[in-house]
C-alpha cells in the first residue's frame, strides 16, 4: 500500500487524468455514449497490458477463435469476429518487436509465403471475371487465411515465447468449445449470430447439427479430431513432453469425441482414423504404446457412449449413415458424397470448355458467389476449389507446401509436436478431398501455431 501511495505521488497526473475523464463519462448525455467511453478509456489500460508481453495477443487471439461466436452484425456470412481486432493488434505488436524477429526461411516458410502471394495474385483475376463485389469477397477471404500465415511466422519466426503454456490453454480452451457445442445440440440454443443452415430430421424432430460457436459443423469436428490427435499423443509419448497432464486429456477426451459425433461429420470421422492409425505407426512397438493406445481409444469410446446415452436416437442414425456410405459408396457414389459428383463434374465441364483457366484461375473463393462457372458452384474440395480459382500455379503451391508440411513433421516425428502435426496432417490431406478446409480461418492459425513449434523445436 504505501508502495501505491508513493507512486501516487511521484505521479499527480495519473490521478488527475482519471477523475478529469471520469467527470467528463458523467457529463455524456445518454447511458450508450458513457458506456461507450468507459469502454473506450478501459481499453487503453488493457493494450497496454497486452503489448508488455509478446504471446498475450495470441493468448487473447486463439481464446476469442475457439470460444467466442461471431457478432451479431449483418456483414459477410456469419458477421464480424472480435478476433480479427486481436489479429490486428498482434500486427502492431510484430511491428513493434521488429527487431526480435529471426529471420530463418525454411520449406514450410518459403512455400507458406508462396501459397499466400498466389491467393493475393488471385483477386486480380477474381476482378476481372466476376466483378468488384466479388472480388472485394476474395481479398477478405484472403486476408482470413493471412492471419494463420502471420501466426506461423510470428510463432516460429518472431518474438513468441511460451509454447507449452500456449499449448495447454490451447487445450482447454477447445475441450470449453467442444462442451458448449453439447450443451447448444443438447437444448438447441438459439444460434447467437449467422450460421450455417444444417439440420438432421430424426423422428423426434429436426435438430441443428453441433456447431458451438463456429459458422458451421464441419469446423467444429475438425477442430476435434485436432484435440483428439493431441490427446492420443499425449497418452502415448512421454509424460514429461506433454503440456497437459493425463488426467486431464483422459477427461476432456470424452467431451472432444462427443462433439466430433455431435457435429454429424463423417469426413471428421474418417480423418480421426487416419490420425490415430499414423500415429501408431509412428510409435515403436511396446507395452508403453499398448497401454496408453488403449486408453485413448477407451476415452474416445467414451464420447461415443456418452453421445449414444443422451441422445439414442442421433447417434443410432449418425452410425446408421456411416453403415450406409460404406455399403453404397460405389453404387450409389453421388449420393454417398451429398451430390459432390455433379459439382466436381460441372467445374471438370468448366475447365475443359475453357483451359486457359488451367493456368490462373478465376480468382480465389469465387465459386460460390459468382456465375463464372454458369452459376455458383460449392467445390467441397480444397484440391480441385485451388485449381479452378487459382489454376495449377496455386494448386502446385499448395501441394508443395503439404509436402514440406509432412516432410517437417516426418523429420520431428520423435517430438510431441512433430508426432502431432504430422498425424493429423496425414488426415488433413485426405479430408481435403470433401472440403475447403483453408476456409476455416479460425482454426487454421491453431494448427499453424503447432506447425511452427514443430519447426522451432527442429532448429533449437
Amino acid at each position: 500500500m504505501n508502495a501505491l501511495i508513493e507512486q501516487r505521488e511521484r505521479n499527480p497526473l495519473v490521478p488527475l487524468v482519471l477523475g478529469t475523464c471520469a467527470a467528463g463519462i458523467a457529463f455524456l448525455p445518454s447511458p450508450v455514449y458513457q458506456a461507450a467511453a468507459a469502454g473506450a478509456l478501459l481499453a487503453v489500460p488493457c493494450l497496454w497490458f497486452v503489448l508488455l508481453e509478446p504471446d498475450r495477443w495470441l493468448s487473447l487471439f486463439f481464446a476469442a477463435c475457439l470460444l467466442a461466436p461471431p457478432l451479431p452484425v449483418a456483414l459477410g456470412n456469419s458477421g464480424p469476429h472480435v478476433a480479427l481486432g486481436i489479429a490486428c493488434i498482434g500486427l502492431v505488436v510484430g511491428v513493434l518487436r521488429a527487431g526480435e524477429w529471426r529471420l530463418r526461411l525454411d520449406a514450410v516458410a518459403t512455400r507458406l509465403a508462396i501459397l499466400f502471394a498466389v491467393l493475393v495474385g488471385s483477386v486480380a483475376f477474381a476482378l476481372v471475371y466476376s466483378g468488384a463485389a466479388v472480388a472485394a469477397g476474395s481479398l477478405a477471404r484472403v486476408c482470413l487465411f493471412g492471419i494463420g500465415c502471420y501466426v506461423f511466422f510470428y510463432a516460429g519466426l518472431g518474438p513468441a515465447q511460451r509454447q507449452r503454456r500456449l499449448a495447454t490453454q490451447l487445450f482447454w480452451c477447445a475441450a470449453g468449445s467442444a462442451l458448449f457445442a453439447c450443451l447448444d445440440f443438447y437444448f438447441q440454443w438459439p444460434a447467437p449470430a449467422g450460421y450455417g443452415p444444417q439440420f438432421i430430421w430424426l423422428d423426434s424432430g429436426v435438430f441443428r447439427r453441433a456447431q458451438g460457436v463456429f459458422y458451421e459443423a464441419s469446423t467444429l469436428g475438425n477442430l476435434c479430431v485436432f484435440f483428439l490427435t493431441m490427446s492420443a499423443v499425449a497418452l502415448m509419448r512421454p509424460r514429461s513432453e506433454s503440456p497437459v497432464p493425463r488426467w486431464a486429456v483422459v477427461s476432456a477426451a470424452p467431451v472432444l469425441a462427443t462433439a466430433l459425433v455431435l457435429s454429424y461429420s463423417r469426413a471428421s470421422l474418417v480423418t480421426l482414423c487416419i490420425c490415430v492409425g499414423t500415429l501408431f505407426f509412428l510409435q515403436k512397438k511396446g507395452l508403453s504404446v499398448r497401454r496408453w493406445g488403449l486408453i485413448a481409444a477407451v476415452s474416445m469410446l467414451a464420447g461415443g457412449a456418452l453421445a449414444f446415452v443422451l441422445f439414442p436416437g442421433f447417434v443410432r442414425g449418425y452410425f446408421d449413415r456411416i453403415l450406409l456410405s460404406a455399403k453404397f459408396l460405389f453404387s450409389a457414389t453421388n449420393g454417398v458424397l451429398s451430390g459432390r459428383l455433379d459439382s466436381w463434374q460441372r467445374l471438370a465441364t468448366f475447365l475443359i470448355e475453357h483451359p486457359w483457366h488451367l493456368m490462373f484461375g478465376v480468382g480465389y473463393k469465387t465459386l460460390p458467389y459468382s456465375d463464372v462457372a454458369g452459376g455458383p458452384v460449392i467445390a467441397d474440395n480444397m484440391y480441385l476449389s485451388l485449381l479452378v480459382e487459382t489454376g495449377g500455379v496455386g494448386l502446385f503451391a499448395f501441394l508443395a507446401l503439404n509436402a514440406a508440411i509432412l516432410r517437417a513433421g516426418w523429420r520431428a516425428r520423435s517430438t510431441f509436436y512433430g508426432a502431432w502435426i504430422f498425424s493429423f496432417w496425414t488426415g488433413q490431406t485426405i479430408q481435403m478431398l470433401s472440403g475447403d478446409l483453408l476456409t476455416y480461418w479460425r482454426v487454421i492459425p491453431v494448427y499453424f501455431w503447432v506447425l511452427a513449434q514443430t519447426i522451432r523445436t527442429e532448429h533449437e
